[in-house]
C-alpha cells in the first residue's frame, strides 16, 4: 500500500485530510456496485457502499445464473439457489412446444433479494463500510464542494457530502451517475413480471425445468422461472406499447394455467442497452452494469453483465483513487472502457445481431433450438459458460455466414 494511503494522522500532499476522503465510493448495492465494493476493498482500499433503500429489498429480475455469472462471483460465494435448470420448454407464442433436456445443469435459479444481500454480505467482509438509506443526489468534480482535483464530492439528498478518490455509479438503469457520465441508450425494453405462489403439486411439476416462449411482438418473449413453491412469470418487449406487453403477460399466464393464482408480487421495470460510442467514465466517475446500459440485447440478461463490469470498474477505481494527475486518471478509465468493449462489447455487438434476427424470423430461431443438436448444444454450452455467443459465432463458420446474410438483408 502506497505511503498516501497509509497516512492516517495528517493530510495528503495537496493538503486535503486523507482521513476524511474515501478511496472508492460505490453508488449502488446490486451485484454491479457490490462486485465492484468487493474488488475494491480486496484491494485494501477504503470503500464505501451506498444504497437509497433498505436491505434486503425486492428487485424485478427472473433470477436465472448463467455460468458468466457463477464464474464471476467472489471465491467461495454460495449460491442461494431455489432450483436448478436441467430442461428447457421452447414455444412459439403458446405453439409448437419442445422440451430439451441436459444432463448437467445448465442454469440456477435465484431470489434477488437474497442474492444480492449476499454480495454485499462479502463486500462488507472484504473490508467495504455499507450505508443504505443514502439517496445520492448528484456529483460533483468541480466546484466548492470539491476541494481538490483529485476529489469528487457525491452530494446526498440531504445535503451531506461525501468525498472519494473515485467514484463507482451502479444505480440502475435510471442512474444519476450515470447521467452525470452521459450514457446514451440505444434499446429500451418494457419488462413485466409476477411472482405467483401455487401448490406443491404445480410446483413439482414444473421443479428442475423452465419456459422459455417466443411472444407475438418484435422481440418479446416470456418465461416461466420456478423457485421451489412460486413461479417467476413474465414477459419482456420492446418499450412502446404497454397495453400489448401487458395483454402478453395476461395471455400466457392463462395459456399457462395460472390465471387463478393470486401473484404475492407484481411489478415491471425497464432495461437500457447502451449505444455503442456510449461513454463509461467521466474524470474519475466510472459506471457499470444497468447504470451503464450493460447487457445482452437479445435476452436481457444483466446479472452476468452487472457482475462481470461491476469487479473490472472495481479494480480500475482503485487505480484512478492512485492516480496523481488529471492525465493518469484518464489514462486509467480509457483502460476500463477498453476492457469492458473488448469482452462485454463484443458479447453485446453479437446479441444486437442476434435481436435482429429475432425480430424478424423467431420461427427460425425455434425451430433450431428446438430440431438442430448443434443449436441445442450451443445454447447448453453458453448457459453453462463453457462458451459464448461471441465464441459459437467465431468458431462455427456456417452461424457466422448466417449472420452475415441476415445483415445484408
Amino acid at each position: 500500500m502506497s505511503s498516501e494511503y497509509q497516512a492516517q494522522d495528517g493530510g495528503s500532499a495537496d493538503g486535503v485530510d486523507d482521513t476524511a476522503v474515501w478511496d472508492v465510493v460505490v453508488v449502488g448495492a446490486g451485484p454491479a456496485g457490490a462486485s465492484a465494493a468487493y474488488a475494491a476493498a480486496s484491494a485494501g482500499r477504503r470503500v464505501l457502499l451506498l444504497e437509497k433503500a433498505e436491505l434486503p429489498r425486492y428487485k424485478t429480475c427472473g433470477g436465472g445464473i448463467i455460468g458468466p455469472s457463477r464464474d464471476a462471483l467472489p471465491p467461495g460465494f454460495e449460491l442461494p439457489l431455489r432450483d436448478r435448470v436441467h430442461a428447457v420448454t421452447f414455444s412459439l407464442n403458446g405453439r409448437l412446444s419442445r422440451t430439451r433436456r441436459s444432463r448437467q445443469m445448465l442454469f440456477g435459479l435465484i431470489n434477488r433479494p437474497e442474492f444480492d444481500a449476499r454480495l454485499v454480505d462479502a463486500a462488507v467482509d472484504a473490508g467495504a463500510q455499507l450505508r443504505t438509506g443514502a439517496s445520492v443526489s448528484r456529483v460533483e468534480q468541480h466546484g466548492t464542494s470539491v476541494p481538490d482535483r483529485r476529489t469528487v464530492a457525491v452530494v446526498l439528498n440531504d445535503g451531506e457530502t461525501i468525498l472519494a478518490r473515485a467514484v463507482v455509479g451502479a444505480d440502475g438503469s435510471a442512474s444519476r451517475i450515470g447521467a452525470h457520465v452521459g450514457v446514451k441508450m440505444a434499446q429500451v425494453d418494457l419488462g413485466l413480471e409476477a411472482e405467483i405462489p401455487v401448490p406443491a403439486e404445480v410446483a413439482e411439476d414444473w421443479a428442475g425445468r423452465v419456459l422459455i416462449d417466443w411472444g407475438p411482438l418484435p422481440g418479446s418473449y416470456g418465461w416461466v422461472f420456478p423457485k421451489g413453491d412460486t413461479l417467476t412469470v413474465g414477459v419482456i418487449s420492446a418499450r412502446g406499447d404497454g397495453a400489448a406487453t401487458k395483454r402478453y403477460l395476461e395471455d400466457f399466464v392463462g395459456r399457462l394455467g395460472l390465471a387463478g393464482f393470486e401473484p404475492s408480487i407484481s411489478s415491471g421495470h425497464l432495461t437500457r442497452c447502451r449505444a455503442d460510442e456510449s461513454p463509461l467514465s467521466r474524470g474519475r466517475v466510472l459506471v457499470c452494469g444497468d447504470a451503464a446500459g450493460l447487457l445482452e440485447p437479445w435476452t436481457r440478461e444483466g446479472i452476468s453483465f452487472a457482475l462481470r463490469s461491476g469487479r473490472l470498474a472495481g479494480e480500475w477505481a482503485v487505480r484512478i483513487a492512485e492516480a496523481h494527475d488529471a492525465v493518469d486518471a484518464r489514462r486509467q478509465a480509457l483502460n476500463y472502457a477498453f476492457a469492458v468493449k473488448a469482452g462485454l462489447g463484443v458479447e453485446m455487438g453479437v446479441g444486437r445481431r442476434m435481436l435482429s434476427i429475432f425480430e424478424k424470423r423467431p420461427g427460425l430461431l425455434h425451430a433450431a433450438l428446438t430440431t438442430l443438436p448443434p443449436a441445442w448444444n450451443a445454447f447448453a454450452r453458453i448457459t453453462r459458460g463453457s462458451s459464448s455467443l461471441a465464441e459459437f459465432v467465431r468458431s462455427h463458420p456456417l452461424a457466422r455466414r448466417a449472420l452475415e446474410s441476415f445483415d445484408r438483408g
